[in-house]
């Protein structure tokens, strides 16, 4: 790659990073623009270099969540051990999907998770931008959990688009919130994207220099994303989901069918 493509590459872990951190979905930018600055790759292998440089914003905006709004430490934990194994089942199918149904999929989830937020009200806002406070959480029930191990799945074998997922779930079972519900899909998406990239590793599926290099834009997007999110709040947090949704959509579909 020349100057350019490099600049590119880290432009979009940057924005990726910001993504993720607001509201989740950094992979569906980050995944079609290492498909373009990277052709000769092997899908497997993009999906991999995504999940090194995934795990590093979410981790940095995942501390940010701890510090500033708290996190449901137990319901995180346990969905996390159940995301890990069902993450790495998901990324050595992965190795044998055929790219024809990576849009469809990402596509259809898009619009689920959409139709969703858009009957969904935000929780109010309290003082310096944080959330007031809302119903109390629940620990993840047996349906929620096995939600959770199926988006772990989808984490390792798409990769695109798990932190909305999350937030979708959890603000919907756990009454946390958008922004809280954020916080948690972090904590969780840490332990998905390492179950998946354990095995793209060992199976020699990571562009290490390239993810590296990421990494640290993706870092930085990832602590200004979480703090955007704080400062403005639940409503604002809805707003961007909503908005990334509708132009993914559009982006994927356009690219795919045009």
């Amino acid at each position: 790659m020349d100057a350019v493509d490099w600049s590119a590459l880290l432009a979009v872990a940057l924005a990726a990073g910001w993504l993720d951190a607001v509201v989740g979905g950094g992979g569906l930018v980050q995944v079609p623009a290492l498909m373009v600055l990277l052709p000769t790759a092997p899908v497997a292998t993009l999906l991999g270099t995504n999940k090194l440089v995934a795990i590093t914003g979410t981790s940095s905006a995942a501390v940010t969540y701890a510090r500033r709004v708290g996190l449901d430490g137990p319901s995180a934990a346990r969905a996390a051990l159940i995301g890990i194994p069902s993450s790495l089942l998901g990324a050595l199918t992965a190795t044998y999907l055929p790219e024809t149904v990576f849009v469809p999929a990402v596509l259809t989830t898009l619009l689920a998770v959409g139709a969703w937020a858009a009957a969904s009200a935000p929780a109010g806002r309290g003082p310096a931008g944080i959330p007031a406070p809302g119903p109390r959480s629940r620990v993840p029930g047996k349906r929620a959990l096995a939600a959770v191990a199926a988006i772990g799945y989808y984490s390792g074998a798409i990769g695109s688009g798990t932190g909305v997922l999350l937030v979708a779930l959890f603000t919907a079972t756990l009454g946390t919130g958008f922004l809280k519900g954020s916080a948690t899909a972090k904590a969780v998406s840490i332990g998905t994207d390492l179950g998946a990239l354990a095995l793209f590793a060992c199976l020699g599926h990571v562009l290490w220099a390239t993810g590296a290099a990421m990494c640290l834009a993706n870092i930085t997007g990832g602590a200004i994303g979480a703090r955007t999110a704080i400062t403005r709040g639940a409503g604002f947090v809805r707003a961007a989901l909503l908005c990334t949704v509708t132009a993914l959509v559009v982006k994927l579909a356009l690219d795919h069918w045009a």
